[in-house]
């Protein structure tokens, strides 16, 4: 029998989402402009300009952090915030005063980190995680955002819990063991930033690669994926192809990417079971990968038009393209004999941004052109010419990144292996490196075009906010029909 909800007579905390999608612009531009910045480093040294605070050593780690968790974490954040009232149909656990404790954390979360990337002040491991005084504010403010978006789920007016809250609470939840197992250290004393980590040797090696890529499994991949399975459908206008699919999806993921770390630790001390456990997990991940890019694919069964007239949802629909790339070229990676030539080279550099550009970043871009005018209640996007321009610059930006990093990694490593008739190596380092200048050329103008693509939307999302055009206001949850 068709009835009616009652109506909810409480609003929707959409203010904070706002915030972040503002927040991910913002961040977003910083990030790529640092990467294109330091990507011209390795081909121009001299932009290093001796000077220690703007060397690449120190503006590498503050472009990646600034990528994932500035730009992709306040995407993620902000929209999960969104998503799950919406599903729930509540509005946020803890109202708005939590969720502005969560925004603002957040943010001074990444100036803190930022400014100690710029002066140094690091644990100086792989990704150069920030000191411990950075990592305990990262903590209270994550389990704000636990408790935030549970207690949602908790008091939620649906019985049924959709797909993409699950994949974002397994986003939060891992994402805290990870960041807690990992910098877990000492400090010297509570006034100074110097501490001493816990873990040493090949098991700060393990713990490292156990974060590290478990970092790209559940921040950049699971939580993205939770965005993937909200606004795809919603901006086709479709259902997800298949549930059943998505179900097993999520479970045979999360099984699946916690076991797939040793991988990066190939021809190393790691015991060799252990680096083979890791290949074999990573070999056997490509399988609900694939499911889940088929299910984000297809959603768009009778509904393919849309891609010619939604081209912010070419933009999701490309991103998912881009993720089935990349999980298959991921286990290619991971096999042992392919994993003695890519690694240490810029093969691996190329199949990172392919992921990070191609499938985070255009997701994001996706959700934001969705949601930036239901937020701000307007009508559409100010300009629709302006996001094709985004569209094609930035896709013409990842393919001139990705194919010179894939023939400049190549090219290393055959160059590293080559020996001559007597059994010396046949290149010295410093010739490989100067065999790679005009790729690293090729590279930084790639990621040109990506960065001027995203001041395009830069722009086209200032002017829709700006613009006056609005739909009728609505200042409460409205009824809906149910079965």
């Amino acid at each position: 029998m068709v009835g009616v909800r009652p109506v909810v007579t409480e609003s929707y905390h959409e203010d904070v989402v706002r915030a972040f999608m503002v927040a991910a612009m913002f961040w977003g531009i910083a990030a790529f402009a640092a990467g294109v910045y330091i990507a011209f480093q390795l081909a121009f040294p001299s932009l290093n300009l001796g000077l220690e605070w703007t060397t690449f050593g120190r503006l590498r780690p503050l472009h990646t952090s600034a990528a994932i968790f500035a730009f992709g974490g306040s995407a993620l954040i902000g929209s999960s915030l969104y998503v799950v009232q919406r599903t729930c149909r509540a509005p946020l656990f803890g109202g708005a005063y939590l969720g502005w404790f969560v925004f603002l954390g957040y943010q001074l979360f990444i100036v803190m980190a930022a400014t100690g990337y710029l002066l140094g002040i690091t644990q100086g491991k792989e990704y150069a995680e920030p000191e411990w005084y950075v990592d305990l504010w990262l903590t209270i403010v994550w389990v704000a955002y636990l408790i935030a978006f549970a207690g949602t789920l908790f008091k939620r007016r649906e019985p049924h819990i959709y797909v993409a809250n699950w994949f974002y609470l397994a986003f939060i939840i891992t994402i805290a063991m990870l960041h807690i197992v990992n910098n877990v250290s000492i400090p010297v004393s509570f006034t100074g930033t110097k501490s001493y980590i816990v873990w040493a040797g090949v098991q700060d090696a393990m713990i490292q690669w156990w974060y590290g890529h478990n970092a790209v499994g559940f921040f950049l991949t699971a939580g993205f994926l939770g965005m993937m399975y909200y606004f795809i459908p919603k901006a086709a206008q479709r259902p997800v192809y298949s549930y059943r699919l998505s179900i097993v999806h999520f479970w045979a993921l999360i099984f699946l990417y916690i076991w797939a770390g040793p991988h990066h630790l190939h021809y190393t001390a790691l015991p060799d079971w252990t680096q083979t456990l890791g290949m074999v997990f990573s070999v056997v991940l490509w399988m609900p990968s694939w499911g889940g890019m088929i299910n984000g694919i297809m959603t768009l069964s009778g509904a393919w038009d849309k891609l010619r007239t939604d081209p912010g949802l070419r933009f999701s629909v490309t991103a998912v393209g881009f993720y089935g790339m990349s999980t298959f070229e991921g286990p290619v990676m991971s096999v042992k004999a392919v994993n003695g030539l890519s690694h240490y080279t810029d093969w691996t550099i190329g199949h990172v941004h392919s992921g990070a550009l191609g499938w985070v970043a255009f997701i994001c871009f996706g959700m934001m052109y969705y949601l930036v005018p239901v937020l701000w209640n307007k009508k559409g996007l100010y300009s629709k010419a302006l996001v094709e321009w985004h569209f094609w610059t930035a896709t013409i930006g990842i393919v001139f990144y990705i194919t010179a990093m894939w023939v400049s990694g190549i090219m290393q490593g055959l160059m590293w292996r080559a020996y001559d008739e007597y059994g010396f190596l046949q290149y010295s380092f410093v010739e490989t490196v100067a065999a790679m200048h005009p790729y690293y050329v090729i590279r930084g103008t790639g990621g040109l075009l990506f960065l001027t693509g995203a001041l395009f939307m830069a722009y086209n999302m200032f002017r829709t906010i700006r613009s006056a055009e609005s739909n009728e206001p609505k200042s409460a949850v409205a009824a809906v029909a149910a079965e």
